[in-house]
C-alpha cells in the first residue's frame, strides 16, 4: 500500500519546541518550505511522508512560566501555519480535518505536552481548548498536583479529586484526554472517569517493552470499551527492550564513577564497551502489531514523536519514512482497510466523538 488514499494523521511532534532551542521561534532563520537537516520535520519530508495531519506538541519546562510559554508555543504554531498557507491549515475539528486533507493541505491540530500547561486552572484550559488545543497529556515526566506521572515517585495512586474534574472538564469541553507520560494508575483512574474515548498521544506496549511509559495489556485492552486510540511512537527508549537494558547497564555505570553529567555520555560509552544496539523497523512493526492484537485494529495509530528525541529507527530517521512502516505492515497481510485505520481513521472517529460531545 503507499498513502496514495489515506494520510498519515500522527499524534505527536515536538516541532515547536526544537524550533525554539533552534532559533527562538524564528521563522526567517530556517526555511521549512525547504530541507532543514538539523531537524526531523519540514514541509517537503511531511509531503514525502504522506503526511496528511500532525498534532504539533506545546511542550514547555514545568516552572512557574509554563502557562506563558504553553501561549507562546500556541503562537508560533499559529504563524507557522499562517506562513505556509499553501501547505498547513490550522483545523479544530474532524471535518476541518478531512477538508484539509482533500485539499492537500496537512491538517494542523495542537496537543498540550502536560497538565502543567494549564497552571491548575480549569480556566485556562478553557481559554486553550477555544483557541484549538485539542488534547492535552495529564502529566509529562513530574507528577502535577492532581495526577501521577509514571516517571516520577507516586503520590496520589492517579487522580485526585481536582484530576477526575480535569478530565470531565475536557470530556464536556471536547478537549481529548491524552495518557501518555502518566502512571498506570493514573490511566486506569482516568479510563474509569472518562466519558469520551481516550488517547494515548506518544506510547507503546508496555508487554514488548517494559518501561513506565508505555502502556500495559490490561489498559490497551480497556480501549476496546472505552473506543481510544494507542498511537505508537518511534522512541528508541520506548520501543527497544535491548536498548533499555544497554542505556540501563550505562547509566547504572556512570553512578557508580561519578560520572552522571550528560558531557560524560562518550567517556561511559567507551568505558561500557557494550555496542549500542541499533533499533529497527522491526522493534516498531512489533510494538503495531501487539496493540492491534490486544487493543484491536479499531484502536490504533501512530504517534512518532519526531523533534522529541536525537535518534530514531534506522530505516525510519524522520517524518518521510511513514511509507516505510506501512509498506512492512502490508508485507505483513495488513489489509488497505486496516492500514487506514491505523493510518488516520482511528484517531479521527476519536475527534469526531469528541466534536459531537461539545457540540
Amino acid at each position: 500500500m503507499t498513502l496514495s488514499e489515506y494520510r498519515v494523521i500522527d499524534g505527536h511532534n515536538d516541532l515547536p519546541i526544537a524550533f525554539y532551542e533552534l532559533c527562538g521561534y524564528d521563522l526567517d532563520a530556517h526555511d521549512l518550505s525547504g530541507s532543514v537537516p538539523s531537524l526531523h520535520t519540514d514541509l517537503p519530508r511531511l509531503r514525502a511522508g504522506q503526511v496528511g495531519g500532525q498534532f504539533w506538541s506545546l511542550w514547555v519546562p514545568q516552572d512557574e512560566h509554563a502557562v506563558r510559554r504553553t501561549f507562546e508555543q500556541l503562537d508560533f504554531v499559529r504563524r507557522l501555519v499562517a506562513r505556509f498557507p499553501a501547505d498547513l491549515e490550522l483545523t479544530d475539528s474532524a471535518d476541518e480535518v478531512e477538508a484539509a486533507i482533500k485539499a492537500g493541505r496537512v491538517a494542523s491540530l495542537m496537543g498540550m505536552e502536560g497538565g502543567h500547561s494549564i497552571g491548575e486552572s480549569l480556566g485556562v484550559l478553557r481559554v486553550m481548548r477555544a483557541l484549538g488545543v485539542r488534547y492535552m497529556t495529564l502529566t509529562h515526566n513530574n507528577n502535577v498536583s492532581w495526577a501521577d506521572s509514571a516517571t516520577d515517585e507516586p503520590v496520589l495512586g492517579g487522580l485526585n479529586e481536582f484530576g477526575e474534574d480535569v478530565v470531565r472538564e475536557m470530556n464536556r469541553i471536547g478537549m481529548l484526554v491524552d495518557l501518555s507520560h502518566v502512571s498506570a494508575d493514573t490511566m486506569r483512574h482516568a479510563l474509569r472517569v472518562t466519558s469520551a474515548p481516550v488517547i494515548f498521544s506518544h506510547s507503546s506496549a508496555r508487554a514488548v517493552c517494559d518501561v513506565p511509559r508505555n502502556a500495559p495489556d490490561d489498559v490497551l485492552e480497556t480501549l476496546t470499551g472505552n473506543d481510544g486510540v494507542c498511537m505508537v511512537t518511534f522512541v528508541p527508549y520506548f520501543t527497544s527492550q535491548a536498548y533499555v537494558d544497554w542505556l540501563d547497564g550505562m547509566r547504572a555505570l556512570a553512578v557508580e564513577h561519578g560520572l552522571e553529567d550528560p558531557q560524560h555520555r562518550e567517556q561511559v560509552e567507551a568505558m561500557y564497551g557494550v555496542p549500542r544496539p541499533e533499533i529497527r523497523l522491526a522493534d516498531v512493526v512489533e510494538h503495531v502489531e501487539h496493540v492491534r492484537e490486544v487493543a484491536g485494529v479499531d484502536h490504533i495509530g501512530l504517534g512518532g514523536d519526531y523533534d522529541g528525541c536525537p535518534e530514531f529507527p534506522v530505516e525510519l530517521p524522520d517524518v518521510a519514512s511513514y511509507p516505510v512502516l506501512f509498506s512492512a505492515l502490508a508485507d505483513r497481510g495488513w489489509s488497505d482497510e486496516e492500514l487506514g485505520k491505523l493510518a488516520g481513521g482511528n484517531i479521527l472517529r476519536v475527534l469526531r466523538a469528541a466534536d459531537d460531545v461539545a457540540s
